[in-house]
């Protein structure tokens, strides 16, 4: 969008909130770089120019605005919506994969040289994968500098820097402060609890937050998530360590309390939980599309702006997708309860009743079948899904390509449509998957006069393309449905 410059100066004049992650302003004259909804008067046209990424602004040698900053914009829809070279490649940086495993790491698991996709993300991004991870240590650093009262050489480290140096220039580069200076602009009234961050998730509005947090609290699994006191709470499985969010609805945003084992999980805790509560996405051209269909307009009306729920753990979503195949959402905590309290790693949680961490696949794997409480059939569906994921024949994550992951998921036994699109659409991301052979759905559907056999309502869907995964979270509220199990 940086290119169409008629369009960027329409949204920075009109300081229009919804285009905030989609480019950043950058001002000639005072050379730094704002969100579009900059509160301050807009500068000239002639002296705007537009970049697709705060990394771009900063290899400009533009730096932060102070009044806005577009460092703590919501993340582009773009890298959400699409499932290519960039896009993943940008689900990648996000999670922290350059800073554990560099450039190298991040092709690897690409599948493409590092030559190449650098080229890809400099031609679209103006940025390498160096300098957007640095961008993104950069704004790990600021927040813990505010939000704590950690030495700065442990913040240092702890946002990924390898010298305390090269942190202080970064610093200064992107903020024109020092950091003894940004931490003396922390408001004075700002509370610091030892061991807990607290921050902000914005989002673009609108936001339902209804079927969101509804959805997640209907399914939460006893010790891995809880409903307590108007927040989600949940432990996290983190590279260095684990972790427990607790996110609570705000009308212009999410708050958000991390109490973390080891803080260089900060970056990685923030991108999953934006991840799993949909906050990157552009609910206006969702909302849009959507209401071009007569039948859908009035339900996107009554309520706009609803997510995606999906989840910090694409294995663990997997895995709970295969134990609720033919049972109802109790029976499927149930038995994700048995495995958590048998196999999961215990956490101490001293303000609420979060006990564990899901098992991870290792430990599943080596699970007798015979103490799974359930069919045969399935019991294979299980023990062969847990084993390819240990054993790397199979890897969801957020770089996977969602065709080829959709036909690897189909070809394992007990995999059908429903449980390899329901965990395209809630674990892989994919805004286009859809579940024609939902109960929920197809109630919705005859309830609206939409055809409700699967193949005739999958042909109607077309039209929905390529949001239907948002589609289905209004059928789904149609039917007061946290979720329904079929047959695969």
């Amino acid at each position: 969008m940086h290119t169409d410059t008629e369009r960027c100066v329409r949204a920075v004049q009109s300081k229009d909130a919804r285009f905030d992650g989609w480019f950043f302003t950058a001002v000639l004259t005072t050379r730094i770089y704002c969100r579009p909804s900059c509160p301050v008067v807009p500068p000239k046209p002639e002296n705007m120019t537009f970049y697709p990424s705060a990394a771009a602004c900063q290899q400009a040698g533009f730096r932060a605005c102070k009044r806005c900053r577009p460092d703590t914009s919501p993340g582009s829809p773009e890298w959400n919506q699409r499932a290519d070279l960039v896009a993943r490649a940008m689900r990648l940086i996000a999670d922290g994969t350059v800073d554990r495993e560099g450039v190298p790491g991040l092709a690897a698991r690409l599948g493409y040289s590092t030559r190449q996709i650098e080229r890809q993300l400099l031609a679209e991004l103006g940025a390498g994968p160096l300098a957007l991870a640095r961008a993104q240590r950069a704004q790990t650093a600021r927040l813990l500098i505010e939000t704590t009262a950690l030495p700065m050489a442990e913040i240092a480290f702890a946002a990924g820097f390898s010298s305390i140096r090269t942190f202080n220039d970064t610093v200064r580069d992107v903020f024109a402060l020092s950091p003894s200076e940004l931490r003396n602009r922390r408001p004075k009234t700002t509370v610091l609890t030892p061991g807990t961050l607290t921050l902000r998730l914005p989002f673009r509005a609108p936001l339902n937050p209804d079927n969101l947090f509804g959805h997640l609290a209907a399914t939460a699994v006893p010790g891995v998530e809880e409903w307590r006191a108007g927040a989600y709470r949940r432990t996290l499985r983190l590279p260095y360590g684990h972790g427990i969010a607790s996110l609570t609805p705000k009308s212009d945003h999410i708050a958000c309390r991390l109490t973390l084992s080891d803080l260089r999980d900060l970056p990685v805790a923030i991108s999953r939980c934006r991840r799993m509560l949909d906050l990157d996405a552009d609910p206006v051209a969702v909302d849009d599309q959507l209401r071009t269909d007569p039948v859908l307009a009035p339900l996107v009306d009554k309520a706009p702006g609803r997510r995606v729920p999906r989840t910090v753990d694409e294995a663990e979503f997997a895995v709970r997708a295969v134990l609720g195949q033919q049972v109802s959402t109790a029976a499927a905590r149930t038995h994700a309860a048995r495995l958590v309290t048998a196999h999961g790693e215990p956490v101490d949680d001293p303000e609420g009743g979060l006990t564990h961490l899901f098992p991870s696949p290792e430990a599943l794997a080596a699970v007798d079948p015979e103490s799974l409480a359930m069919p045969r059939t399935r019991r294979t569906t299980f023990t062969t899904l847990v084993g390819q994921l240990a054993d790397g024949t199979l890897h969801l994550g957020v770089e996977s390509d969602w065709t080829e992951t959709r036909a690897h998921l189909l070809s394992l036994p007990g995999f059908g449509p429903w449980t390899a699109d329901v965990i395209a659409m809630r674990a892989l991301g994919d805004p286009d998957a859809f579940l024609p052979t939902d109960l929920g759905i197809r109630r919705a559907a005859q309830e609206l006069g939409l055809p409700s056999t699967p193949a005739a309502l999958a042909a109607r869907a077309a039209a929905w393309r390529p949001w239907r995964a948002y589609a289905v979270q209004y059928l789904w509220a149609t039917d007061n449905h946290p979720i329904n199990f079929l047959p695969v």
